[in-house]
């Protein structure tokens, strides 16, 4: 959603951080640590982090860009990853793996993320209290995906349940190793590899975040367009 929200706001595509052709400059104005899964560690050195944990460091995040003068930020909630092909492809590796429904999700994944999500707006709501001067808004991309993937041929996609890019069933056993695994038409797809939505639903979740179209409450208390305009007590 980033790319399209800097073309509403005007501002230019910040920087990969593994871009090497950029001037000292353009460093200087940012780095984008968000444009891919790029890890440090392998798979088995994951820890696990409760609930609260994961809320903690949230909140504390917020905490730390209010201090650093930041009046006006955007929380994305988590998506549906109960939805995602590869969650929905581990459920299917085990015999007692939880149950997907009729749409490809495992509930009971998608009930741990919705309760992340209703704590994470809550804490949201207490700081707007809070930090009277400032204003922080909560999009819920949970409820926007699933909406698409209720909804397919409504908002233009014939597939929800398989990646555009990867291998195996449904292209959720291994990653999108290369483009060359992609399939010939993304934007018919709501997800482009094993965890992440395609471009088209990432064009529509930040035109609905942007103008409350053509999802209505994306984003509460007030759309990214008029953050963009409130005036804030700096």
């Amino acid at each position: 959603m980033k790319p399209q929200f800097a073309d509403k706001i005007g501002l230019t595509s910040i920087l990969p951080f593994y871009a090497q052709n950029g001037s000292l400059n353009e460093i200087l104005g940012g780095l984008n640590f968000g444009s891919t899964q790029a890890m440090i560690m392998n798979p088995g050195s994951y820890s696990h982090q409760s609930l609260n944990q994961q809320l903690r460091q949230m909140t504390n995040a917020m905490r730390y860009l209010y201090e650093a003068n930041a009046r006006k930020i955007i929380c994305l909630g988590v998506l549906p990853l109960g939805c995602a092909p590869r969650i929905a492809w581990e459920s299917n590796q085990t015999s007692d793996g939880d149950i997907i429904n009729g749409n490809g999700c495992v509930d009971n994944v998608n009930n741990w993320v919705l309760e992340y999500n209703r704590l994470l707006n809550e804490h949201i709501i207490k700081l707007n209290t809070e930090f009277s001067d400032a204003h922080i808004v909560f999009c819920d991309v949970y409820t926007g995906i699933l909406e698409i993937i209720n909804k397919p041929r409504f908002y233009g996609f014939e597939d929800t349940k398989s990646a555009c890019c990867g291998l195996g069933l449904n292209g959720a056993m291994i990653g999108c190793i290369s483009t060359e695994l992609a399939c010939n038409q993304a934007s018919a797809h709501a997800w482009w590899d094993l965890l992440n939505p395609t471009e088209a639903v990432n064009s529509i979740l930040a035109e609905a975040a942007w103008s409350n179209q053509p999802i209505p409450d994306l984003c509460r208390p007030f759309t990214i367009h008029e953050l963009v305009h409130t005036k804030s007590n700096l």
